[in-house]
């Protein structure tokens, strides 16, 4: 691949970031994480079931704290050979392949060992299919319109091959027709209030096409003080009275990748993520919730390997 993948540079970024945790902190999320493994291999979110979406949560949070061995990759790898299902939708194509490039790069296992020697064309054939009329990409291929966020996950997915976006300037055009007064993005057209998640999947879009300039963060940097939260992370929307543990992972992720320092407090961020985190490992989603996932405690630890760095 001619650049590492975005998702392989955040997973590293934010173990490095980690790199000193205190042991005990560690070992209780590490054992939180292994606690979420179902024994088909794959992860659970809130419910019993596994999910592709949660288990690339899984793995994500098992590497970032050093702990994605060959035991669990073995039970991942399984998982992933009986899930032929991932072309229905956008989030599980590039889930199943993500945990199948981990396994492969921590364990030594091809997933892929099987497949046609074609597989990437093919693969770059099937993300097209959710390719639609306003140069986004849709969630499904149903989808009559693009989505944001979705077109930032075919982004990814062609790094993971070491592809590049076709028609790179119809996907700029739509993901700045994205863009509202407020400075900040949306998921879909008719939406008129920005959202800090497609906001932050915008600005991480025109960052692998090269499209951002000073007009681009002065209009983010705007947009990210508006939804600032009181409790010291940021909140989903200007309407939603409460920071989040996603809504302020991307949200930081975003200032800290468009150098916009004065748009967070780490002493608040801080404080912030000490009401999420859960005594006995794991992280709830906000301070309205009462159980922990494997999706917020990877955001709850990924804020916590942003913010290690600049204390």
């Amino acid at each position: 691949m001619a650049a590492e993948p975005y998702l392989f540079r955040l997973g590293a970024r934010l173990a490095r970031g980690l790199d000193g945790l205190d042991e005990g902190r560690r070992e209780k999320h590490w054992a939180f994480f292994q606690s979420c493994q179902n024994p088909d291999g794959g992860f659970r979110g809130r419910d019993s079931e596994s999910d592709l979406y949660y288990t690339s949560f899984g793995v994500r949070g098992l590497a970032l704290l050093g702990g994605l061995g060959p035991d669990e990759c073995g039970r991942v790898a399984q998982y992933l050979a009986r899930r032929t299902d991932m072309h229905v939708s956008v989030v599980d194509l590039v889930s199943w392949l993500y945990c199948a490039l981990m396994v492969q790069l921590h364990a030594n296992i091809d997933v892929l060992a099987q497949a046609p020697s074609d597989w990437p064309d093919r693969l770059a054939h099937l993300l097209e299919s959710f390719r639609t009329s306003d140069g986004g990409y849709a969630k499904t291929h149903d989808g009559a319109s693009g989505s944001t966020y979705h077109s930032f996950l075919v982004a990814l997915c062609y790094q993971l091959i070491g592809r590049q976006v076709p028609e790179a300037s119809r996907l700029k055009r739509f993901i700045f027709d994205r863009q509202r007064d407020d400075g900040g993005f949306v998921e879909i057209a008719p939406m008129k209030r920005s959202g800090t998640n497609p906001t932050a999947a915008a600005v991480a879009v025109l960052q692998i096409l090269g499209a951002v300039d000073g007009t681009l963060r002065d209009d983010v940097r705007a947009y990210l003080q508006e939804v600032r939260s009181d409790d010291g992370g940021f909140q989903a929307n200007t309407r939603v009275p409460f920071a989040d543990s996603l809504s302020t992972f991307t949200g930081l992720l975003t200032a800290l990748d468009l150098e916009l320092a004065d748009t967070f407090e780490i002493p608040r961020l801080l404080e912030f993520l000490a009401q999420l985190e859960f005594p006995d490992g794991g992280f709830r989603g906000a301070a309205w919730d009462t159980a922990a996932d494997v999706e917020y405690s990877f955001y709850a630890l990924g804020i916590l390997g942003l913010v290690r760095p600049l204390e």
